[in-house]
């Protein structure tokens, strides 16, 4: 019953949050924002909002294990599974990629994140300096939006136009409802199937949690791989990572004081920094990450799985 509603709450948390996203997306173009402010705000906020939400849940609840798993759980699936799969099915082009500067601002992130859990637990100013950098990244980024926004205009994809505003309307009820109400019975869910197998709460929000948020960006680059357009990935997966630890960490760190697990500091933040790390080669000299490459990253992350609920056991 735990599992059913843990699924439950993933299920009605990724909706919802598509939903809201393409409700807000239609209003404000219906408002006249110009798309490329609505590709950076609406979208990247809303495409982020279950990971906020869980997070949130999380630390309001004493789960600082999820709250934190989440985030870099979230960021290792993002690398190893979510651009896996696309490099085994077409590869992923690099060279023409232009995300230099994201990949380097995502491995500056890392760092930063790592250096703040040691000095743990996350709390108040914590979140100062993740959301004053996270607002200098969305500075930055409309910077660059205004010289070249066709090319953002494109993440809107089949959401740039305009819908009624029934539609609209319901479009945003529904993501409103079902956001915080998905968050709830994942995290009750989750809860109870970290206590009826004795597994802690770092390890479900590591693997159940962190999967479960990053589906949606894994269906995106499938598809786009189907396409042939995984030109598009390394952007998007760059971006979520960068938005995960700055925007998701620094607005739950408010909730604090978030404790942060020994294993994240002896092990899953530490896999982190390598996974941001392995994808240099490619991104800075523009190989393409192929399919030899992307069945060593899945490979890598089923290891990472089996060794994570190996030693993840409550003691």
């Amino acid at each position: 019953m735990d599992i059913v509603i843990a699924v439950a709450g993933l299920v009605i948390l990724l909706v919802g949050g598509d939903m809201l996203v393409r409700g807000a997306v239609a209003l404000s173009l219906r408002m006249n924002v110009p798309a490329f402010i609505v590709a950076l705000t609406v979208v990247a906020f809303g495409t982020s909002a279950p990971e906020l939400l869980i997070g949130v849940n999380a630390a309001l609840n004493g789960l600082p294990g999820i709250a934190v798993g989440n985030v870099v759980g979230s960021n290792i699936a993002n690398i190893l599974l979510v651009l896996g799969v696309p490099a085994i099915i077409s590869g992923i082009p690099t060279s023409d990629s232009g995300c230099n500067r994201n990949y380097v601002q995502m491995v500056g992130a890392s760092f930063l994140l790592i250096a703040l859990c040691w000095l743990g637990p996350l709390h108040f100013w914590h979140a100062a300096v993740l959301l004053v950098l996270f607002g200098l990244m969305i500075f930055d980024m409309v910077r660059s939006a205004r010289e070249h926004p066709g090319e953002v205009e494109q993440e809107l994809g089949d959401m740039n136009h305009i819908i009624p505003l029934p539609k609209t309307l319901a479009y945003l009820v529904a993501g409103i409802v079902g956001l915080p109400l998905g968050a709830h019975l994942l995290i009750v869910g989750a809860t109870e199937i970290a206590v009826h197998f004795g597994i802690s709460d770092s390890v479900i929000g590591l693997t159940m949690v962190a999967i479960g948020t990053s589906l949606p960006e894994l269906a995106t680059t499938t598809m786009a791989a189907i396409r042939k357009q995984a030109d598009v990935v390394i952007g998007n997966v760059l971006g979520s990572n960068l938005f995960n630890i700055l925007s998701i960490l620094g607005v739950t760190s408010l909730f604090g004081p978030i404790e942060i697990a020994p294993e994240f500091l002896d092990r899953d933040l530490w896999v982190m920094l390598v996974c941001a790390l392995i994808l240099g080669p490619f991104v800075v000299r523009g190989i393409r990450i192929g399919r030899r490459a992307g069945i060593a990253f899945l490979v890598a992350y089923v290891g990472y799985m089996v060794v994570l609920f190996q030693q993840g056991s409550v003691a």
